[in-house]
């Protein structure tokens, strides 16, 4: 039998975990018609510098995965109320990166422009092709063929450091967590996946939805309670 403690944080877990996952479809779905606009690719100072390694490319989603996924499970199992909140604040970053997608226009990082003039037949087979959750175990999946436009900013960023931000409490989930979100961003930079900006303005954005989710929360836990009037 399940203690009640835990079962009491099952229907809050389910429902932030399909808001989570909502908001990542809806997404999805929105960084489609980016992706069919014609955008010119930019010079990038830092990328000139750095190697382009086919091998990290290829499974730069798997080790995405990899350095994700047990975190929040380890997350979920520890502070399930923070867990909660966690699926909250990534599903409304994914919103917002979706919405910079459709602001900027940014050509890929890498090739020629191969999806601009998708068609809505076309978008929505990709829409299909994206949201098949095996395609993230595979080395040629939806992802790299359908998302090279995707780029300001940068969702491996954004969400190993929205995962970090969460977790950051806990010392031995921390040191996991920093590691792989470092490995995750040199993966990024070694696969030529995204533009330099589009690291950096991860970092801000994440930053800035996280402090304005959790700041608020901290400082009314934390501060006294006002004087009741005589």
């Amino acid at each position: 039998m399940a203690h009640p403690n835990q079962t009491r944080w099952l229907v809050p877990v389910a429902l932030s975990i399909t808001f989570r996952v909502s908001c990542w479809v809806g997404a999805a779905y929105v960084i489609l018609f980016a992706e069919a606009r014609a955008a010119p690719s930019l010079p990038d100072a830092v990328l000139e510098l750095v190697p382009y390694v086919g091998w990290v490319d290829r499974y730069n989603y798997l080790a995405w995965l990899a350095a994700y996924l047990p975190v929040a499970l380890a997350l979920l199992r520890v502070e399930p109320g923070r867990f909660c909140r966690y699926m909250v604040t990534s599903g409304l970053l994914a919103l917002v990166r979706a919405a910079c997608i459709l602001a900027t226009g940014l050509g890929p990082v890498r090739g020629a422009d191969v999806n601009a003039g998708m068609n809505a037949e076309q978008r929505w087979n990709a829409f299909v092709s994206l949201v098949t959750p095996t395609q993230f175990f595979s080395t040629e999946g939806a992802s790299h063929v359908y998302l090279t436009k995707d780029l300001f900013f940068s969702g491996h960023t954004a969400t190993t450091l929205l995962l970090l931000l969460y977790v950051w409490p806990f010392p031995k989930l921390r040191w996991w967590m920093l590691a792989g979100h470092l490995l995750i961003v040199a993966s990024v930079f070694l696969s030529h996946l995204l533009y330099t900006i589009d690291v950096v303005g991860a970092y801000a954005i994440t930053f800035a939805l996280f402090a304005a989710r959790e700041w608020p929360v901290r400082r009314l836990l934390e501060s006294p309670p006002a004087p009741l009037a005589r």
